[in-house]
């Protein structure tokens, strides 16, 4: 697929095939995350790919609308380091992993994977089942899987804002 045409057709995905995803696809996607940009290379990602099916039902009650996790293929699950409160990374962190996040979703997309991306409220729950240490967070989550009901192709009538609505060029 054209880097236009994943763009066109990601969309998020929560209700996945029961396919398995390919080693070689999960490090393409992986890699596209390790890529990505980010504030002065400071790259303030860890990754935890997670492909044991039996630990997605756990993994889902890390925040209330990750129901999608239980049934995915793959999930990653995005880290970042713990900062002191007055640092002023904090903001740079989650852009960061935002860029991260979306390379990974479009490179997942390029691929004819779908994805959905899920925060993490319970960070106890997340550290026990995970094993990661004390001076990270799990910053997000991002399924993986098939779609069940139909493949990513790009869409020609997305629900999005008109683009002459969004669009203002050189002031409001």
């Amino acid at each position: 697929m054209e880097t236009w045409d994943a763009i066109r057709a990601r969309r998020n995905v929560r209700v996945f095939a029961e396919q398995p995803i390919a080693d070689a696809d999960l490090d393409r996607i992986l890699e596209a995350g390790r890529r990505a940009p980010s504030s002065r290379n400071w790259q303030p990602w860890d990754f935890v790919l997670v492909t044991d099916r039996e630990q997605f039902p756990e993994l889902a009650k890390v925040w209330r609308g990750a129901a999608h996790v239980a049934a995915a293929a793959a999930v990653i699950v995005c880290l970042g380091p713990v900062l002191a409160d007055d640092d002023h990374r904090h903001n740079w962190l989650q852009y960061d992993h935002g860029q991260a996040t979306m390379s990974m979703a479009l490179a997942a997309a390029d691929l004819g994977i779908g994805s959905s991306h899920a925060a993490v409220a319970d960070q106890d729950l997340a550290r026990s089942l995970l094993g990661f240490p004390e001076d990270r967070f799990a910053v997000s989550l991002l399924s993986l899987g098939y779609p069940a009901d139909r493949p990513l192709v790009p869409l020609t009538r997305p629900d999005r804002r008109p683009f002459d609505d969004v669009v203002h060029r050189g002031r409001w």
